[in-house]
């Protein structure tokens, strides 16, 4: 059943947020079109972006709690990684357009990125040796720059993304070792700040708000589209 853990951790993520997208009322899955488009685009970016991170050490998996089947050097959870938790943020954000009337973020989420933006460039600036944390805030600052320029709203975005917080460590957690004798993914500390929330590396908080931002915003724009 070892061999098993990380395909589960993925199925419990996304089991909940699936249920939930056939509420006749608010039905995520009429959006499923789109939301795949941005996610196959999405999915491809993290993928190459993973592989290229695997291949060079700058972290690994345990096949203790891997199926083995392989797409290149990925094990196939890590792909399935990329559909699980965006779906589970994608539907968050569909539901929160019809729960909330108004956002508590509404006022504050241009000054919200600009921080962001200041904490991440600076950061990446002087880790520039650490590949993880270099990579990984670099990209996410260009990104909410980017987004920033095209006069985006992000409240419901950094909303969803608070919102799935507690899931993310939860999940993260195991695939860092809670719970379990060794982590499913290792990483290189050489190639990251060293900071770990619980057993998670810092770094894959803003990793994370990339992925959950890159999915919303495709999906917003293919849904505009369709």
């Amino acid at each position: 059943m070892e061999s098993y853990t990380y395909l589960l951790v993925n199925l419990a993520c996304i089991s909940i947020p699936f249920i939930a997208s056939f509420y006749p009322k608010h039905a995520f899955y009429k959006d499923w079109k789109p939301f795949f488009k941005a996610n196959l685009i999405v999915t491809l970016l993290f993928v190459i972006w993973d592989s290229i991170f695997t291949g060079i050490g700058v972290w690994g998996f345990n096949d203790t709690y891997l199926t083995g089947i392989n797409i290149h050097n990925l094990p196939l959870e890590e792909v399935l990684f990329f559909i699980c938790i965006p779906y589970a943020c994608v539907f968050s954000y569909f539901a929160f357009q019809y729960f909330f009337k108004t956002n508590i973020l509404q006022k504050s989420q241009a000054i919200i990125s600009y921080i962001l933006i200041t904490i991440f460039l600076i950061v990446a600036i002087i880790n520039y040796n650490k590949l993880y944390t270099a990579v990984t805030f670099f990209a996410t600052s260009l990104y909410l720059i980017f987004l920033v320029y095209k006069k985006v709203d992000l409240s419901l975005h950094y909303l969803s993304y608070l919102f799935v917080m507690p899931f993310f460590f939860l999940s993260n957690g195991v695939l860092t070792g809670s719970f379990l004798v060794e982590p499913i993914v290792w990483y290189n500390n050489a190639e990251n700040l060293g900071i770990r929330l619980s057993n998670i590396p810092i770094e894959d908080s803003v990793y994370g708000l990339l992925l959950i931002f890159m999915n919303i915003e495709f999906y917003n724009y293919f849904k505009l589209k369709a």
